[in-house]
């Protein structure tokens, strides 16, 4: 009996049901696909991105000025601002269309004319919008995409979603790539984007339009009304109601411009749920206060900067005067530094006391950016406005030296929110710092959570594991210690000898005796070396700015004088020992950029500096030997948790002891205490029981070294949903495994022999399938050194070659062993042939087109291995079959796809004489009048004005035949000329 599968068909029209739920009017549920219904109705073409007899119905109805007699003006205007040659300013010039309309000037009868902005979206009244969700839009434009749904509000395309299914070896990964390659297709459809949508079953990440990978994210918490236990479908009713939709596309989008790269920049959901908050506390005006406790490496600063934004668009106050206050001139140059960057008006910097002081006597509606230092000589009671409202980062630092009161006491009326990742909640005094008291009511902790757990399941942070390294051999000669002091304190009394000890004998003074700073400079340089070897780069934080100058010193001998920096703040009357490693701010400045990056230094020794605020990715690894407690430690454990490709955790070795017990070094929740840092044990029992995980999906086979062995763990693992276990559960443990070695018990108890052996089952998997893995899934170092030592890679690659498509093929795949092994072949080959080709022939889509169902089919049951086996080699026949032809007809590449096009494509009558004839003369006039000589001709503007001229002189002018000069047959010949001359080159 075979097995039925999910596929990534049925995800699709969940997908769509969920949608038809939320109140989009969905086409694709039924037979056929969506977008080509709603095509037919509104006339679309596939070269076109907006629906326009769609879009005329809906602004008519918008707007007052605008009716059926004169919008075919304003679409035809509208059209050009889809004309782009950067996506990025594309999508913001619309973007701003969008969001607050079209300049358009119209005829008034008898009275001139009138300049008006036209709206293209009803943002009051979300339903009140033409909402469309379809499947298969597809837009052809020098290159053909179609995702699998979209989002049409008043038929422009708001949201593009890619899916895939897990079961048919591909994931939510796989449809960012897809979608990546869709935007450097037809960057065009994407200008009036909001954000794309990938998913398979498992899980759902949005992006901005041009975002990289890593910055998709989840949306993975939701209202009451929408919680389910689907993942994907609560993250589809959350993120695309069309009222959280368009409240997004309305006031939660920033574009960012940098020098290396420019960014749009989307909310993440803990951001946009914390600012509705805000909002609501505001409006209704019961309290004037709250604080967002959100964890290290949320998002905070923007978390603060869309709240300014909302609360100066939106009515909810009549004149909003808006602070952000921080605590160190750094953070106020970071935040300034980034408000310059991004698309935010009126914003200001008080750049002094008295700048402060006359900025909030003036009570402008507008953003000010601070140090809450400032505030120390501010007049009180100068503010004169109850609506000035403080968002306060960082907010446990505040209650120091009084600097709250005299916040407190210049905008007495001020509503006042703090941001914080790390709260402090010092006793029960009065005069004890109490972060909750301060920020939130009475009765309530905090306005909105986002916790370090939520934070690692979002995958926004890593987990942080800790080794215990405090207790060290003491070899002390007791009676030659006492005589020694006895000596020297020969005329103190016996309470003050005590004193001396008490006073003198700290820590700190243990931290820099010679033997412990030998011994802890080893234990560091040793363990470093697996670090370094990953590519991480490791932080040592010292108790004195004395031992971190030892430290260094010893460091540099071990590592190079490159690889080790000591930051510290120096005093001009400091010894020897420390003004070797003094720098000034900007040398500190290059240290720490080139820390971040991968250049030189891979390791940094550092005293009261870099505890905060400072966020490298490339750094995993903390050595501590300073006692660190509540907010201060978790700010410390936040700066190794920042996730990067291939980081799998962060690490702290802690030479004090302070995780010896973790419920007194942090003042916080259970579960606070619990996800902060994790003990190094839970993670080798993880990796045991992943292992164990992995072994099961070859129960039953015996673990020999032997070519029989492989080939029966490839068959196990040929198809779904046994293929796609195995490629995530390998992935998970290749993880593991890396941030557990080294560690003796691996081989002590077997895991490297069991590691060793599924890496070269693996390695067989990888080569069958004839792919490579996504760059994040490629084996770490570590995992290479093992298979290297015991994997046989000849033998595997000699049984298992990359084949190159030819006429000779088919005879080759005979030696495979199972049909499974054939199939899986067959299908990748003949996607690396056709992928590659997909614009020189449009044959080419069809059979990629139909191997996907083929092979659909197959993994859903439907065809069986033999079955599925014949109907691929048939593919790969009629593939082979498309150059012959060519040859045959002695036709070109280009003049064959263009013949193909017109009698394969085209619904029209002609022969294929005249077929051949008309694709002959578009080819040679392509020749004689196109220059192909230079690099990037292909892209040149002139090159498509230049084409579709040589199309009309020969289509109309030449034969007559302008019932062929269509958008969609232009654009398929542009491309067919293009893909083809530049394969020649």
């Amino acid at each position: 009996m075979t097995k039925s599968v999910p596929t990534e068909g049925g995800l699709q029209r969940s997908v769509l049901q969920w949608l038809d739920g939320l109140g989009w009017e969905t086409y694709g549920l039924d037979e056929g696909y969506g977008a080509t219904v709603l095509d037919e109705r509104y006339g679309r073409t596939r070269s076109e991105v907006i629906y326009w007899d769609l879009l005329a119905e809906a602004v008519v109805d918008l707007n007052d000025e605008l009716t059926a007699e004169n919008v075919d003006r304003f679409l035809n205007s509208l059209r050009r601002d889809l004309d782009h040659d950067n996506l990025f300013d594309g999508n913001q010039a619309f973007h701003e269309l969008l969001t607050t309309g079209k300049k358009h000037t119209v005829d008034q009868q008898h009275n001139g004319t009138k300049t008006i902005y036209a709206d293209l979206i009803n943002f009051d009244e979300p339903e009140k919008n033409r909402l469309h969700a379809v499947d298969e839009f597809a837009i052809t434009r020098r290159g053909s995409i179609r995702p699998d749904v979209t989002l049409l509000v008043n038929g422009i395309p708001i949201v593009q979603l890619e899916l895939k299914s897990v079961t048919q070896d591909a994931d939510v990964y796989d449809a960012i790539s897809d979608l990546q390659e869709y935007e450097e297709t037809v960057p065009r459809a994407f200008v009036p984007t909001l954000f794309n949508v990938a998913a398979d079953q498992r899980t759902l990440q949005y992006g901005a339009v041009g975002a990289a990978r890593e910055f998709y994210q989840g949306w993975t918490t939701a209202p009451d009304a929408y919680e389910s236990e689907n993942a994907v479908e609560q993250a589809v009713h959350a993120l695309l109601n069309p009222t959280t939709l368009l409240d997004i596309l309305k006031h939660f989008v920033f574009y960012e411009r940098q020098a290396d790269q420019d960014a749009k920049i989307v909310p993440r959901h803990m951001q946009y749920y914390a600012v509705r908050e805000i909002l609501e506390r505001v409006d209704r005006g019961e309290h004037r206060k709250g604080l967002i406790w959100h964890t290290q490496g949320s998002g905070k600063s923007f978390t603060m900067l869309f709240a300014a934004k909302n609360l100066l668009e939106r009515d909810i106050l009549d004149a909003p005067q808006l602070f952000i206050v921080v605590d160190t001139d750094k953070l106020n140059s970071q935040m300034r530094d980034q408000l310059a960057n991004l698309s935010f008006e009126r914003w200001t910097e008080a750049e002094s006391i008295e700048g402060l002081e006359a900025t909030i006597a003036a009570g402008r509606s507008e953003l000010v950016v601070t140090t809450i230092q400032k505030f120390q000589d501010v007049d009180p009671g100068v503010g004169a406005t109850d609506e000035a409202v403080v968002l306060s980062d960082e907010a446990h630092r505040f209650m120091e030296a009084d600097l709250k009161s005299r916040l407190d006491a210049a905008l007495p009326d001020a509503y006042q929110f703090g941001f914080t990742g790390t709260p402090v909640r010092e006793g029960d005094r009065d005069k004890d710092r109490n972060t909750f008291d301060e920020f939130s009511p009475e009765g309530e902790e905090y306005l909105h959570r986002y916790s370090i757990k939520d934070g690692i399941d979002d995958e926004l942070i890593l987990p942080v594991f800790f080794r215990l390294r405090h207790e060290m051999e003491w070899d002390v000669d007791e009676t030659g210690l006492d005589e020694e002091f006895d000596e020297a304190f020969a005329t103190l009394p016996t309470d003050e000898k005590l004193a001396v000890i008490r006073d003198h004998v700290t820590s700190r003074m243990l931290a820099e005796i010679e033997p412990r700073v030998e011994r802890v400079v080893d234990e560091i340089d040793d363990h470093f070396d697996g670090v370094a070897k990953n590519g991480w780069k490791g932080m040592v934080v010292t108790p004195s700015r004395e031992s971190a100058a030892m430290y260094g010193e010893r460091l540099i001998d071990r590592r190079g004088e490159d690889a080790v920096e000591v930051l510290f703040t120096a005093t001009n009357d400091d010894p020897d020992l420390l003004q070797q490693f003094h720098t000034d701010p900007n040398e500190r400045d290059e240290i720490v950029r080139g820390f971040k990056k991968q250049d030189e230094p891979r390791l940094l020794v550092v005293h009261n500096m870099l505890l905060t605020g400072f966020d490298a990715p490339v750094l995993k690894t903390m050595y501590l030997d300073r006692e660190l407690r509540d907010h201060t430690l978790m700010q410390a454990i936040a700066r190794t948790n920042r996730p990067a490709d291939g980081k799998e955790n962060g690490e702290i070795v802690d030479f004090q002891g302070v995780f010896e017990n973790i419920d007194d070094a942090l003042d916080y929740d259970d579960t606070t205490r619990q996800y902060a840092a994790q003990d190094r044990e839970k993670l080798f029992e993880k990796l045991e029981n992943q292992l164990d995980a992995v072994l099961a999906i070859f129960e039953g086979i015996p673990r020999e070294d032997s070519q029989e062995t492989v080939d029966a763990c490839l068959d196990r693992v040929g198809s779904q949903p046994e293929k796609g276990e195995f490629k995530r559960k390998f992935r998970r443990l290749q993880d593991l495994y890396e941030s557990v070695s080294p560690d003796r018990r691996l081989v002590e108890e077997g895991i490297v022999e069991d590691y060793g052996w599924l890496g070269r089952i693996h390695t067989a998997f990888q080569r069958t399938a004839n792919r490579s893995e996504r760059p994040e899934d490629e084996m770490r170092e570590k995992t290479r050194e093992i298979i290297e030592e015991h994997v046989d890679i000849g033998e595997i690659k000699r049984e298992y070659p990359v084949y190159e498509l030819g006429a000779e093929y088919l005879d080759d795949l005979d030696h495979l062993r199972s049909d499974a092994a054939k199939a899986t072949t067959i299908a990748h080959a003949i996607k690396e042939s056709t992928q590659p080709r997909m614009g020189q022939n449009p044959r080419y889509e069809r059979l990629s087109e139909r191997v996907t169902d083929i092979v659909d089919e197959w993994r859903a049951g439907d065809r069986t291995d033999p079955e599925t086996v014949e109907a691929l080699r048939e593919v790969e026949e009629a593939v082979l079959e498309v150059d012959e032809e060519a040859n045959e007809r002695g036709m070109t590449d280009a003049e064959f796809a263009i013949f193909t096009d017109l009698t394969e494509e085209r619904d029209t009558e002609l022969s294929e004489d005249t077929a051949a004839t008309l694709a002959r003369d578009i080819v040679s006039e392509f020749d004689d009048r196109i220059d192909t000589s230079y690099q990037g001709w292909e892209t040149n503007p002139k090159t498509v004005q230049q084409i579709e001229l040589v199309l009309l002189d020969v289509l109309v002018k030449t034969h007559e035949r302008g019932d062929l000069v269509t958008d969609e047959f232009i654009d398929a010949v542009h491309t067919y000329l293009i893909q083809n001359y530049v394969a020649d080159e």
